[in-house]
């Protein structure tokens, strides 16, 4: 029998995790839950317990963090991340189970966005925050995902276990998404109703200052994961204002022979050099990242012989 593990990591959930495990427990009856406390202060473990979950603990602040250590050390055949919050149903994991098991796929999307999320989500720039995540990060890197920053997602081990966890907060699930474009992994998005969170329950994303770290982290991995196009457009930009100043001073000497102007000559010329380097920059990354692909690729083929070793 395949083994399922639904992975939660929770912050403070005391008045919704007992019903999330319930849930959970009547869609999946032989999953294993766990459920990570991040150092909450309000029974949130001692709760879970009692409802039938495995308790474990992760001690660095950060959602991002909690993930790491649950991918680190939890191995299954699927797993199902959710949030203890009881804005997503469970009900839907029971086919996000079968899209991972019997269809292949490597990450299985629970979509709000397409679904109830515009009229349940009460929280002020949440919503045009979730759109501008998903236009910038499907522009940026080719795809056509519909819910970038769900916190209901179905994995293979394989994206498990060579997904390389970078981001500490709530930047993780953007990471994730980027990473499943970049490394060509097989996506699916599923449609899941979305309610708000109860009354006496808190979020724990901060609208600026974690909005503002899932953009920035978007723009970090487009230099990671696309170097050339990150620098070639650095480099367009100041090429583009070195020759502004440069074609001012040749207008001035074709008409007088002179150079006036020798400080802006020597910040034009400083510039050009400045964005050849930044080309040059570009290049020697993106046949980096291009090996780092390649590297990735081998890893896959031996992850899968040991996992059908293993299974033998």
């Amino acid at each position: 029998m395949n083994k399922v593990a639904v992975l939660i990591p929770c912050y403070n959930e005391s008045k919704t995790i007992e019903k999330v495990i319930g849930d959970l427990k009547k869609v999946l009856p032989n999953a294993d839950i766990y459920v990570y406390d991040n150092n909450s202060t309000d029974d949130t473990d001692k709760i879970a317990r009692n409802a039938g979950a495995i308790v474990r603990y992760e001690h660095r602040q950060g959602k991002g963090n909690v993930i790491r250590t649950m991918f680190r050390e939890i191995n299954a055949d699927c797993y199902i991340m959710i949030d203890g919050d009881d804005t997503y149903p469970a009900e839907c994991a029971k086919e996000m189970v079968s899209l991972v098991l019997n269809d292949g796929v490597d990450m299985v999307i629970g979509d709000r966005l397409s679904s109830t999320y515009f009229t349940e989500n009460k929280r002020l720039f949440h919503n045009s925050g979730n759109v501008i995540v998903r236009n910038l990060v499907n522009k940026f890197f080719g795809g056509n995902i519909t819910d970038i920053m769900t916190g209901y997602r179905a994995f293979s081990p394989i994206f498990v276990k060579s997904f390389p966890v970078l981001s500490k907060g709530f930047e993780i699930e953007t990471e994730m998404s980027i990473h499943a474009l970049d490394k060509n992994l097989s996506l699916k998005s599923i449609p899941v109703a979305y309610r708000d969170r109860p009354d006496g329950s808190e979020s724990k994303l901060s609208t600026y200052k974690d909005g503002m770290k899932v953009i920035l982290t978007i723009f970090r991995l487009y230099k990671d994961y696309k170097p050339f196009y990150f620098f070639g457009i650095l480099s367009a930009i100041v090429a583009f204002f070195s020759m502004v100043l440069f074609i001012s001073i040749l207008l001035e000497f074709s008409k007088t022979g002179l150079v006036p102007r020798f400080p802006t000559l020597i910040v034009s010329g400083i510039m050009a050099l400045v964005a050849i380097q930044l080309f040059t920059c570009g290049l020697i990354l993106d046949t980096e990242t291009k090996k780092a692909r390649q590297n990735f690729e081998i890893q896959l083929n031996i992850i899968h012989m040991l996992r059908d070793k293993f299974k033998k």
